[in-house]
């Protein structure tokens, strides 16, 4: 009788955390160890606003991780449109020529804010993107799919990467003593952001959840990224199981009114809407990034 020979199992993905202090981000460099290949999620381009200052740092911290690996990056994976940092994307992109994917509902979030900025070189059809995704698309990395998962709420582009065990999740959840994200940004929405967190946690519980931001809530001595369904679902301080819909709305809007704007959301989405590039330079060669007065 033939013999079936068993598929080769697959080295663990390698997950590396990259904490950016000044805008309190995780970016994360993702391997498939059979091939090398890799994935980037969420980079950050450095800004200083008192002195509007662009520096690579951040990003030239992953570049080196990926030299030193000898690794081929194929994927620069933005989970939304960022309204605390400045996005490294295009930066990367430029150095390395990997592609640029973004959810596709990314295309709303540059109408409204193009047209917030006047930004005539903006065209809201995402295509200074190189891929744009949808729920359920798949995207290669080496042996490996990564999943697609729409999680509206936050923004309505939000989307979180399933890949093996891990889910990376931007904004859409933080860790469980410190809740979820804010939905009052424009196109936000909380019974939204309600539904999508439902949809992550009914993965499996033992799958890992790697989230965008760490905000070292009192009591917690340290940062952390990592954590999972089961924790999520048992112990997160705004959404663990028992919390309803209309409740989590309740909370989730009256927390909201009082949170500020982030500091950098001018300057950052202005970049972001345009994969991370920055605004055309004026006629001298020097480039503005536009701070309209009362209009947000």
């Amino acid at each position: 009788m033939a013999m079936t020979q068993a598929p080769l199992a697959l080295e663990p993905l390698s997950v590396q955390a990259f904490f950016d202090t000044a805008t309190n981000t995780v970016s994360y460099l993702l391997v498939d160890p059979d091939t090398r290949a890799a994935a980037i999620i969420d980079p950050v381009l450095d800004f200083d606003p008192k002195a509007g200052r662009l520096s690579t740092a951040s990003a030239d911290r992953l570049l080196a991780a990926v030299a030193e690996q000898n690794l081929n990056l194929h994927w620069i994976l933005e989970t939304h449109a960022h309204a605390d940092h400045l996005s490294a994307a295009d930066h990367l992109r430029a150095v390395t020529g990997a592609r640029i994917v973004i959810g596709e509902q990314i295309t709303q979030v540059q109408k409204g804010f193009g047209d917030l900025f006047e930004a005539d070189d903006v065209d809201p059809d995402g295509g200074v993107f190189d891929l744009l995704v949808r729920d359920g698309d798949q995207i290669p990395l080496g042996g490996r799919m990564i999943e697609v998962l729409h999680t509206p709420g936050h923004t309505p582009a939000c989307v979180s990467y399933r890949i093996d065990d891990a889910i990376f999740v931007g904004d859409t959840l933080f860790m469980p003593d410190y809740g979820t994200a804010r939905a009052d940004f424009p196109g936000g929405d909380a019974a939204t952001l309600y539904r999508s967190i439902r949809k992550i946690l009914a993965l499996p519980p033992r799958t890992r959840i790697f989230i965008g931001h760490d905000y070292l809530p009192a009591g917690r001595e340290t940062f952390a990224w990592e954590t999972t369904v089961a924790e999520q679902r048992a112990a997160n301080v705004h959404v663990h199981d028992g919390v309803e819909e209309t409740d989590f709305v309740a909370m989730r809007q009256a927390r909201d009114a009082t949170l500020a704007a982030p500091t950098l959301i001018l300057p950052a989405l202005q970049v972001n809407i345009r994969a991370g590039a920055l605004p055309p330079a004026s006629p001298s060669g020097r480039v503005f990034l536009k701070l309209p007065v009362n209009a947000l």
